[in-house]
């Protein structure tokens, strides 16, 4: 527990970073002050800090669309990088917060981004507030967990599902969206809810090869392990008590692969959770972030803090070996915190370093691409 009395890198690390509901309300306008798509910062050849050196302005996530262009969303705007220049969309752009905690392309190509206040969209010509409407969110009685960077309308992950619904892990619950209309998960009767789960800070969202949905709980008071939602009941999972996750990607095995905020990476085969083979110099409580890349390679991003030492953290890679397909090798690729990681389409790996550090790894050499 001495890692939870650091309320500014559990924050930070927790960040790494419906298909069936009740409670229907229409969205309010979602046109109020449409910001018209012009970046704040044109034509940087690298990812320049435009509004001071917090540390807190960390690159948070980020996704490549279909077009090739990649975004990070960040403590300081919107970044877009299309193969030779960062362009940066912040408040002046249509925003109402510079902090980004999640991006989501659609199937209709729109970008979506989640602030710590609320939901916006861009098609490419403005940026828009895509509201919850305040009639279908719970009330809030306690706020003492509640901070300038951790709100109630914080959206810290967002998931498109098969059939085009968008799902959003908020400060407050999980809500979805189908194009018009949003509602609360746990506001459907319908819904079975045996363990009182309440869903604050899902930091990620994914369905299953079954159309299950399951949410990472994270940071106390969430801490409600890995729920899953089968279209009637939602569940939560907490092996060896574990309520931390920090984030699930779907192997190409068939399994789920789990970040946990104290025993490293899990796999779940459907019935149980097993320990991943990782090094003992990778540090269990020190992960941010794992990425599964085309290969079926694992990427491990971890930082340690720099209250215990920065060094202790870096990016880990781990090939399985062709001769025992049981034996995971790990090898260090950079010796310092990491807080985001993204392959490219050209099986590049981008990743993220403390105050806003951007460096791409082509699988021989580093380079950076912040100042």
């Amino acid at each position: 527990m001495y890692y939870l009395n650091k309320p500014i890198y559990s924050l930070l690390l927790i960040l790494a970073f419906l298909t069936s509901c009740n409670g229907q309300t229409k969205t309010q306008s979602q046109t109020d002050n449409p910001g018209e798509l012009k970046a704040s910062l044109q034509g940087q050849p690298k990812l320049t800090k435009r509004n001071g050196s917090n540390e807190n302005h960390n690159i948070h996530c980020g996704l490549q669309d279909k077009h090739g262009n990649i975004w990070f969303g960040t403590g300081d705007g919107v970044y877009k990088y299309d193969g030779k220049l960062f362009t940066q969309f912040t408040m002046d752009d249509g925003l109402s917060r510079n902090c980004v905690w999640s991006i989501l392309e659609d199937k209709a190509g729109n970008i979506w981004f989640g602030t710590t206040n609320g939901i916006y969209r861009s098609d490419g010509n403005k940026i828009i507030s895509v509201p919850i409407s305040s009639n279908i969110r719970p009330v809030i009685t306690d706020n003492s967990y509640y901070t300038k960077w951790s709100t109630k309308n914080s959206v810290w992950s967002m998931l498109q599902d098969k059939s085009g619904k968008i799902w959003f892990g908020t400060g407050d619950g999980v809500y979805c969206y189908d194009g018009g209309t949003f509602t609360r998960l746990l506001a459907n009767d319908n819904v079975i809810n045996k363990d009182s789960l309440k869903l604050k800070l899902v930091s990620d969202i994914l369905e299953d090869k079954n159309g299950n949905i399951w949410f990472a709980s994270g940071m106390p008071p969430g801490y409600e392990g890995f729920c899953r939602y089968d279209g009637k009941m939602i569940e939560s999972f907490k092996p060896k008590n574990e309520g931390w996750i920090r984030n699930v990607v779907a192997s190409k095995n068939g399994n789920l692969l789990l970040a946990t905020r104290h025993f490293g990476v899990w796999t779940y085969d459907g019935k149980s959770f097993t320990d991943y083979s990782q090094p003992k110099d990778l540090i269990k409580g020190s992960l941010n972030a794992i990425l599964e890349d085309k290969a079926g390679n694992l990427w491990v991003a971890s930082d340690y803090g720099k209250d215990m030492g920065d060094t202790l953290g870096g990016l880990w890679h781990s090939t399985i070996s062709a001769s025992n397909p049981t034996e995971k090798t790990f090898t260090k690729i950079f010796n310092k915190e990491v807080c985001f990681i993204l392959e490219d389409k050209d099986n590049n790996i981008w990743f993220s370093t403390r105050n806003m550090g951007l460096y791409r790894y082509d699988r021989k050499t580093l380079t950076k691409f912040s100042e």
